[in-house]
């Protein structure tokens, strides 16, 4: 074999590896060109690829054993879902009373982005969650198993979810339930928010109307059912 012979085989075996490994990084990237590599990817961003927002699937009263028990119950919910290695908050605010603080929920639910079920992103901030353009609605407002919450149009209606917040997340008056710690038909109420963005002219996902009461009747006669909205705080 002649060395110009010799020479163009190795130029073509070497050209047929560059065109192999081309092949192979094309095949490993995203359709935005952004090579998948979740072992490589930084612990805070593989964080975000997972859920960190859901509506609960379990429903009750006013009496969430204050903001521990709420808190509790979403991070039983992640635990059971599969994602209890987070750490959840409730998204829930409070008055002040005796040697307490009045609580915001804007400020106990971390500082997103925030993710359903499917991997939706809800907000990207607690700036963004705040502003009308939140990406929370009948579709996007999942429970921790991925089921889609009954709102208007669905029996029962159940699209109020407990906040006693205003639009900015601030506590609202004392539409708190007793600071969650009442299930009592009168004398106490909830501020809640509609998830589906609709019903009665009310479209706001955290501050809709109050409810007149905090008992399991109460909350379902204005299309409630004791839901809480959770949050990753991490």
């Amino acid at each position: 074999m002649s060395n110009r012979t010799f020479s163009a085989l190795i130029r073509y075996a070497l050209g047929s590896l560059a065109v192999s490994a081309a092949l192979t990084a094309c095949s490993e990237q995203s359709p935005g060109g952004t090579v998948v590599d979740a072992a490589t990817t930084p612990a805070a961003d593989q964080a975000k690829l997972t859920m960190s927002f859901f509506i609960t699937s379990e429903t009750g009263t006013g009496d969430l054993g204050g903001l521990a028990g709420a808190d509790a119950r979403c991070q039983r919910l992640a635990q059971a879902a599969g994602v209890g290695a987070k750490t959840w908050a409730a998204y829930l605010s409070t008055t002040a009373g005796g040697a307490q603080n009045a609580v915001n929920a804007r400020d106990r639910i971390g500082t997103g982005p925030w993710y359903n079920y499917n991997l939706v992103m809800i907000a990207d901030s607690v700036a963004g969650l705040h502003q009308a353009t939140v990406n929370i609605n009948k579709t996007t407002g999942l429970d921790e198993t991925g089921k889609t919450v009954p709102g208007v149009g669905d029996t029962p209606n159940q699209h109020d979810i407990l906040t006693g917040s205003d639009a900015n997340g601030m506590v609202s008056g004392t539409a708190t339930c007793s600071n969650w710690t009442s299930s009592a038909a009168s004398g106490v109420a909830a501020m809640v928010g509609h998830f589906d963005r609709t019903g009665g002219g009310f479209t706001s996902w955290n501050a809709a109307h109050a409810t007149q009461g905090c008992s399991v009747a109460t909350l379902m006669q204005v299309g409630g059912a004791g839901r809480l909205y959770c949050f990753a705080t991490n």
